[in-house]
């Protein structure tokens, strides 16, 4: 009798200067615990580091024959996926992140997630853990369904069908049946690329034995630019599908278009101001209660208004400015052409 040749996972990743955390991430990707007859390939596409990225991965290829180092001259986090996906031999491809950690039994529990739901696509819960006394406060506001609309993303406990999920670990026919990831698309394109599946006839899957921890930014400014070219990156998704990938993710724009209309309205009347000012400001406050008894930190509590008020008006700004230049048909800002961690 002959042994049966080994399964192939091949997991994919985008990077670009992360000199900081690439061997972590190696590290810790070559931990899996993988069911047994599987093996494993990992793929990084490097978007034309220049911090020493690229030489470190080179270094660390030439010593474990399963890391491969892909080009990703597009730089953005669409065109790496697309150039792992092409190299990919397994029957199996999941998405891993640089700055991302993940369980020991993280592949394996995709696996065995992918063959038990029969989805098209599985994930895990998406949860934050912040750094220093803002970064906790960001995770916190994060992680809470108050501020992202009830997202299931957030809920560590869930276990069913979702319409999008974190990073996602697919059977190799999905992409052949539902094509690769829009490389127009800076951000939101693995939102993009499940709306495209759910429309397809395809199901999505999140599971709470899927494991990991992700870290989101660590001050105001950088979570304000970062949720605003989310944002600006969203009418471009809606102008190909006519749609949302769901309808929480114009609240914030609409949010941004309510204070500017009660703006204009000052000169006559404060009334309308006033009275979104009040609504937005009970809000705040009960969201962030809500945030700092589900993270179970209350010291927190200071930090929090502003934290929630950053993701929406961050998020909410920058749909405004990615439907004007959709609306001119102009090419995409370059500021928010280029891809930010």
């Amino acid at each position: 009798m002959t042994t049966p040749a080994p399964r192939l996972l091949s997991v994919i990743a985008p990077c670009r200067n992360e000199a900081a955390f690439i061997d972590a991430f190696c590290d810790s990707v070559l931990r899996q615990q993988l069911p047994e007859g599987w093996r494993m390939e990992v793929l990084i596409a490097d978007g034309l580091s220049d911090d020493g990225t690229r030489e470190r991965l080179q270094e660390r290829c030439a010593r474990d024959g399963r890391l491969v180092l892909v080009d990703n001259p597009g730089r953005i986090v669409s065109t790496g996926l697309n150039a792992c996906i092409a190299r990919a031999q397994g029957e199996v491809i999941a998405r891993l992140d640089i700055h991302t950690q993940f369980a020991p039994d993280y592949l394996a529990r995709c696996i065995e997630a992918l063959e038990r739901s029969g989805a098209d696509n599985v994930g895990g819960p998406w949860v934050a853990q912040g750094t220093g006394p803002m970064g906790a406060a960001i995770a916190a506001a994060f992680q809470c369904r108050w501020v992202v609309g009830g997202a299931r993303s957030r809920d560590q406990d869930y276990e069913g069908a979702v319409d999008t999920v974190y990073l996602g670990c697919w059977r190799r026919e999905a992409f052949a049946r539902f094509g690769l990831f829009d490389e127009a698309l800076v951000r939101n394109q693995d939102d993009e690329h499940n709306l495209r599946l759910r429309r397809g006839g395809g199901r999505i899957w999140q599971s709470g034995t899927i494991r990991s921890v992700y870290h989101p930014r660590g001050s105001l400014r950088h979570l304000y630019a970062q949720q605003q070219q989310y944002g600006y990156w969203r009418p471009f998704v809606v102008r190909k599908h006519g749609q949302p990938g769901s309808l929480r993710q114009l609240v914030p724009a609409l949010f941004v278009a309510a204070l500017l209309v009660s703006a204009l309205l000052l000169p006559w009347t404060p009334w309308p101001a006033a009275a979104l000012l009040a609504l937005y400001g009970a809000y705040l406050a009960l969201a962030s209660m809500a945030a700092a008894r589900t993270a179970g930190a209350w010291h927190l509590l200071p930090r929090l208004p502003a934290v929630i008020a950053a993701f929406h008006l961050g998020y909410g700004w920058g749909t405004w400015q990615g439907l004007w230049d959709v609306l001119r048909k102009r090419t995409p800002a370059q500021r928010f052409a280029r891809i930010t961690r």
